[in-house]
């Protein structure tokens, strides 16, 4: 995929190699093209249209899934996983909010997670609770065992998170019919208290 001539003008003028789908690809640092990336991803329905624009907006997400993006980068991932159609780029999107995430949009994330039309797009939104320190995170999770799209990565999150008094609601999954279910419940119940 090339990257727009335009866009990589931007990032060139900010020091980083124009290349978009080079960044995604790099272990190069490159704080100085988020703010660019992320004009980039408010805008790029109008400044891609046509074939293009699922690719250019894949990589940019891509490219904003860096620890030097968080949070600046999470309020307009969120707008565009709650736009975009498309179950793949969803899910891209919800892995680059869980490498986002900070507490400081639970309650933006919240109401996403449990907002079953959206599949398992936010297998990952879930996964990134488990850095949450939300007191109602927990409480989230749990709630997500029984929701077979993301059950695997509440146990992940619960795992990371450690809170007391899980156990019991993590059991009943060693019988779950998904094995990643299963395999994941069974490690919960080695870590958690």
């Amino acid at each position: 995929m090339t990257t727009p001539a335009a866009l990589k003008r931007d990032l060139e003028a900010v020091g980083v190699d124009g290349d978009l789908w080079g960044l995604v690809n790099s272990n190069t640092r490159y704080r100085a093209a988020v703010p660019v990336l992320l004009d980039w991803l408010r805008h790029v329905a109008e400044r891609v249209p046509g074939p293009d624009l699922g690719k250019v907006r894949e990589g940019l997400v891509r490219a904003l899934t860096v620890p030097e993006a968080r949070p600046v980068a999470a309020p307009e991932l969120i707008r565009q996983f709650q736009e975009v159609d498309d179950l793949t780029v969803r899910w891209v999107i919800g892995n680059a909010l869980s490498v986002v995430y900070d507490d400081s949009v639970f309650d933006q994330l919240e109401p996403l997670v449990r907002e079953r039309r959206f599949g398992k797009g936010r297998q990952m939104l879930v996964h990134g609770l488990g850095r949450s320190k939300h007191p109602r995170a927990p409480e989230l999770l749990v709630e997500l065992l029984s929701d077979d799209d993301v059950a695997a990565h509440a146990v992940t999150a619960l795992t990371k998170l450690k809170p007391p008094g899980v156990r019991g609601a993590v059991e009943p999954l060693l019988n779950h019919p998904q094995p990643l279910v299963r395999k994941n419940a069974k490690k919960a119940l080695e870590k958690l208290p």
